[in-house]
């Protein structure tokens, strides 16, 4: 199997509290049909118990240059995969 094209890796860190949300990325979750009305994730191919690790999960993005939640890292357009601690990133810029 080939690997995949990526610019940057990323390594996960895990923080002491819950990482917030921010109302933008709330928003972009709901549009994508990944959050419901009351703002549960509705993630697919993720279990509960995985979902409840990554909420306290970061990352250091090297796209918008400052630490972001996992989960906002998981629905970004450039992320391709996660290997062993590590993010998998395109590095692509971001359309806003």
């Amino acid at each position: 199997m080939d690997e995949l094209e990526h610019k940057y890796e990323v390594e996960v860190k895990v923080a002491e509290k819950t990482q917030k949300l921010g109302d933008e990325i709330k928003s972009e979750l709901k549009a994508s049909g990944m959050m419901d009305d009351k703002g549960k994730l509705k993630l697919k191919g993720v279990s509960p118990k995985m979902l409840k690790r990554m909420k306290q999960e970061y990352v250091s993005c090297p796209v918008i240059k400052a630490d972001a939640g996992f989960i906002q890292c998981f629905v970004c357009p450039n992320f391709q995969s996660r290997v062993m601690g590590k993010v998998l990133c395109k590095g692509a810029p971001l359309k806003k």
